[in-house]
């Protein structure tokens, strides 16, 4: 990755960005005050034939009184529930989405390339993003309808009528992951103010630029105060805003670590309600009936894909001693032949992110080669700047960092086993549950496998890699992994609470409810179908 014949496509070079605007309260506002220098690990020569990090542009460096008056502008438009927000109809909360995700689309270019800039994911799996993104919002529209479709009734049970709906929890505080930072954020944010929440939005420290084009579509498509982007440390924006205990949700992806010490800074714990996408130390175990070239593919995939910086990768593999021969030396020889290159590329493997990843990858191959494991793929461990070769581990003892520690980049340890009940054994004792990668054929060895493992992990995918989609089923995790389930259709019940008018069935309450039918002065109380 330090190769200083880097060329970079005119299609693709960036020019430096100095943005400077904020949203709050419906306004885009100019920041006056410090900035933060915004660096790529992708490395541009320089005008002495050097290489150095490439930057990108800077952001606002904003301060607690600039996160409290976001607070305070989503507190305003969320008005204890009688704002225009949550008290708005159905049909008009969708049409302010709609209105978003076509002028989102515009700015689709844009995004593209800084995502592949600012977090080195490569072009296709970006374009992807992006794509993926605005068809969760379309399909989340589709889902909101279909729940509101569902409600357009009077229920009736002992002599008393209900109206059920779902309503809005209150005000979110929104912090989204540098891997995914504008699928995953969105997954966060667009069902929450869909429910008819309002929101304070902070990007993630890498792929912050990005979020800039599309300031203008969250300001021209909701009314002022619902959605309030601001920029800058998560500490500085983020903490005073949960002290004042005046959030009702955190919607986080990130580390478990973020989510408790921001829950701590709460007054009031039973106000907070969670919706949290955490680390996953996500296992593959491979039976010795496995189809082998198809288990090394799904492998590659699970644990390479984006150099492994998903919560859904594969991040440890059991494999039984009857084929660990075979899978280490096919896949090992897999993993060699992989191209590393930049984003516009296409390959797998692109410049790692974060600057002090490859010193902690590093690391964690230190201390396990130190502890009797060796790396047995010929390049695994080669070192640059700003990536570090993917490693395969083998023997991995739960003596080793890299057995407890999510990784989150290109190193892959490896255990054998004899007995079964070894993984299992292992999975149940770990901190995290949330997927595992089964490989094999004999549906007698798979039938009780799979009946022990839906316990453990909240999917069990059959020869095939972990991963989040399809977006319309449930992504979720047990213990230290999540907490609520994120996906099309859950997402809009986890950030919203059903909620219901109730009247007696007598001669004169039946009239009261038909007259606020038919007058349709009431956004609650209605029967309308939407179409």
């Amino acid at each position: 990755m330090n190769n200083t014949n880097v060329s970079i496509p005119e299609a693709h070079a960036v020019t430096p960005i100095d943005h400077r605007t904020y949203l709050i309260g419906g306004k885009l506002k100019s920041w006056e005050g410090d900035v933060a220098s915004v660096y790529s690990s992708i490395r541009s020569p320089q005008s002495d034939g050097s290489l150095a990090p490439t930057l990108l542009g800077t952001v606002p460096d904003m301060d607690e009184a600039s996160a409290l008056a976001a607070l305070a502008a989503a507190d305003k438009a969320y008005n204890k529930g009688q704002g225009k927000w949550p008290t708005m109809k159905v049909a008009d909360r969708i049409a302010c989405m709609e209105r978003f995700v076509d002028l989102m689309k515009i700015e689709r270019e844009k995004v593209v390339k800084l995502l592949m800039w600012e977090i080195g994911k490569n072009l296709a799996d970006s374009e992807k993003e992006f794509d993926r993104t605005v068809d969760y919002i379309v399909d989340t529209i589709d889902a909101y309808k279909d729940l509101d479709r569902g409600s357009a009734k009077f229920l009736k049970d002992g002599g008393v009528h209900a109206h059920v709906r779902r309503g809005p929890l209150g005000i979110v505080l929104c912090l989204g992951p540098y891997n995914y930072p504008l699928n995953e954020t969105f997954a966060l944010l667009i069902p929450a103010i869909m429910m008819g929440n309002t929101a304070v939005f902070k990007p993630a420290k890498h792929g912050v630029l990005l979020i800039a084009p599309l300031l203008e579509a969250f300001q021209q498509s909701f009314p002022s105060g619902v959605v309030n982007v601001v920029f800058g440390r998560g500490r500085t924006i983020a903490s005073p805003i949960m002290k004042t205990g005046l959030v009702d949700v955190l919607a986080l992806i990130g580390h478990s670590s973020s989510a408790i010490s921001l829950q701590d800074l709460h007054p009031y714990k039973n106000r907070l309600r969670l919706v949290l996408g955490l680390e996953a130390k996500n296992p593959a175990i491979i039976l010795p009936d496995a189809n082998m070239d198809q288990t090394v593919a799904e492998c590659i995939s699970g644990t390479l894909s984006f150099n492994g910086q998903r919560c859904t990768a594969l991040k440890i593999v059991y494999v039984h001693e009857d084929v660990k021969d075979e899978f280490l030396n096919k896949f090992s020889e897999a993993v060699d032949a992989l191209q590393v290159g930049m984003p516009w590329d296409n390959t797998l493997l692109t410049p790692l992110p974060e600057p002090g990843k490859p010193s902690y990858i590093k690391e964690l191959i230190d201390d396990a080669t130190s502890k009797g494991a060796s790396v047995i793929n010929k390049r695994g461990g080669e070192m640059s700047d700003n990536y570090c070769f993917p490693a395969v581990l083998y023997p991995v003892n739960s003596d080793m960092r890299v057995y407890e520690e999510e990784q989150f980049g290109p190193v892959i340890p490896v255990i054998s086993f004899t007995d079964i009940q070894e993984p299992l054994n292992d999975m149940s004792e770990s901190s995290y549950g949330q997927q595992v990668s089964l490989f094999g054929k004999d549906v007698s060895k798979l039938a009780p496998l799979i009946d022990s493992l839906v316990n453990l992990v909240c999917r069990v995918n059959l020869n095939s890699s972990c991963q989040r989609g399809p977006d319309v089923y449930p992504f979720t995790g047990r213990k230290n992994s999540a907490v609520s389930t994120l996906s099309v259709h859950d997402a809009l019940r986890s950030f919203s609470i059903r909620t219901f008018v109730a009247s007696k069935d007598n001669p004169t309450n039946n009239e009261i409810l038909e007259n606020l039918m038919a007058s349709k002065k009431s956004k609650f109380i209605s029967t309308d179908y939407l179409l």
